[in-house]
């Protein structure tokens, strides 16, 4: 449009500029002047001097400005024509150009928009077409994707495969260990070794046991069956009734309905992980107390709340406590009963389902924890 506009502008100015040259009045003085003009108009009239110069003079500029406005108007109908016709075919190629584009933003975007880092590397661009620099940028994303799958994959395996091949040892080391504690010639210092051992033992089974299903809950939940979470919260609160009256924790229960979908063992061990983690974290005085609800929301999705009258906890340590291993206090120890994976279970468990989990630290001491999950 710029350079149409540029161009009619110049070809207005030599357009004028030559009707400028060609109307010049060739009536001088060398020719005698207007006197020597005479014009012989229709019916005889004869219009001669000043009279005819000036009719001439009028014709002329008549003339100029019909060949000036029709240049001007009708250059300016074709340019805007143009200019539209070109907006439209320059619409069309620009888009079918950067529609490659837009299938590597839009499969980048999924692929980002996933609820963990490696959902989605599923995805590809598959872009066919000519070899150019689209589809050399559409293959290098998909390598990069692939091999990223592979290494998430790989990863997952080696863990489960690990811990499979540690849960051998280990049993052999429970029974090896038990039969020398129950022998009759076993001496009490014999059977305080084995005590510890044993105790040892089975927190090492434990992380065993939860580095399985951390592999496991990394990946998105994908046949998935009605679950009433009110059930599940009486289950655990039932299942975990020893531990907290050993501990001196009383659990109180507030289970509405809240049906979600998805894995009902996994979605158990969620909740059982938060139960168990308010007991075990708790004040340790024999006063303490375990809240567990469940309740639909309003916006159509599910919550479990578990909340405990635990010590304080900073708010700048709460992102910490989602991540493996991570621990508090004495319990940071290798006897420790926790191993550091229970919240980042229940994370896992939740984002596998389409949720996510929250905690904030509770005024007087302790965590509130919240699950969200999506309704049925």
């Amino acid at each position: 449009m710029a350079a149409g506009l540029a161009l009619l502008t110049v070809t207005y100015l030599l357009f004028n500029r030559q009707l400028s040259q060609l109307f010049v009045s060739r009536y001088g003085a060398s020719s005698g002047g207007p006197a020597m003009l005479s014009i012989f108009m229709p019916g005889g009239y004869v219009m001669q001097g000043s009279d005819a110069l000036r009719w001439v003079q009028a014709q002329e500029a008549e003339l100029r400005e019909a060949a000036v406005t029709s240049l001007v108007t009708q250059g300016a109908v074709a340019l805007g024509a143009v200019g539209l016709l070109a907006a439209a075919l320059g619409w069309a190629v620009a888009g079918r150009m950067l529609a490659p584009l837009r299938l590597v933003t839009a499969t980048a975007r999924r692929i980002a928009a996933a609820p963990a880092a490696d959902r989605g590397l599923h995805e590809r661009i598959g872009l066919r077409g000519p070899v150019d620099e689209v589809k050399e940028l559409a293959g290098a994303f998909d390598t990069m994707v692939e091999r990223l799958g592979h290494a998430f994959n790989g990863q997952r395996r080696f863990v489960a495969h690990a811990s499979d091949e540690l849960r051998t040892p280990l049993t052999l080391n429970r029974a090896l260990i038990e039969r020398a504690m129950h022998r009759r010639t076993a001496s009490p210092d014999v059977k305080q070794l084995g005590a510890s051992l044993l105790e040892i033992n089975a927190r090492h089974e434990r992380l065993i046991s939860g580095l399985l299903l951390l592999a496991r809950a990394d990946h998105e939940v994908g046949d998935r069956s009605p679950v009433e979470l009110a059930e599940v919260v009486s289950h655990v609160v039932g299942q975990t009734a020893a531990e907290a009256e050993q501990a001196g924790v009383t659990v109180h229960e507030s289970a509405f309905p809240a049906q979600t979908a998805g894995d009902a063992m996994l979605l158990e061990r969620l909740v059982h992980n938060l139960v168990e983690n308010g007991i075990r974290h708790d004040t340790g005085d024999g006063s303490g107390w375990v809240r567990v609800a469940s309740r639909t929301l309003f916006d159509g999705g599910t919550e479990v709340e578990v909340s405990n009258s635990g010590p304080a906890v900073a708010s700048y340590e709460i992102p910490a406590l989602f991540k493996p291993f991570h621990r508090l206090g004495a319990e940071r120890v290798i006897t420790g009963r926790s191993v550091g994976l229970g919240l980042s279970i229940v994370r896992s468990v939740a984002r596998a389902h389409g949720g996510d989990v929250t905690a904030r630290p509770r005024q007087g001491g302790g965590l509130v924890v919240i699950v969200t999950l999506p309704r049925t």
